[in-house]
């Protein structure tokens, strides 16, 4: 079975690459004393970063493993649930 990132599998590799050098600068900020609001608009970066991620292997799995091309469950009922669940989730904060 193949998932829904398969195709851009390098690309979110990059792009958690890019976040992971992100969450080091702000330990890094923490370490040399930085001001609380650069920190936190840091932080703030680096969540938006994710999300996006986040919401591009949304766009995929709706797109390929919910279409059958997968692993999500054959019970269209099942895989709204489970969607619903993710979306839940993510926006859950």
């Amino acid at each position: 079975m193949t998932h829904g990132y398969g195709a851009s599998k390098e690309q979110v590799l990059k792009r958690l690459a890019r976040v992971e050098g992100q969450v080091h600068g702000i330990a890094r900020m923490v370490q040399e004393d930085r001001y609380c609001i650069d920190v936190l608009t840091q932080i703030s970066a680096a969540q938006a970063a994710l999300d996006k991620i986040a919401l591009g292997l949304l766009d995929g799995h709706a797109r390929h493993c919910m279409q059958g091309k997968g692993e999500a469950p054959q019970d269209p009922q099942v895989q709204v649930d489970e969607l619903m669940g993710a979306v839940g989730r993510l926006v859950r904060r």
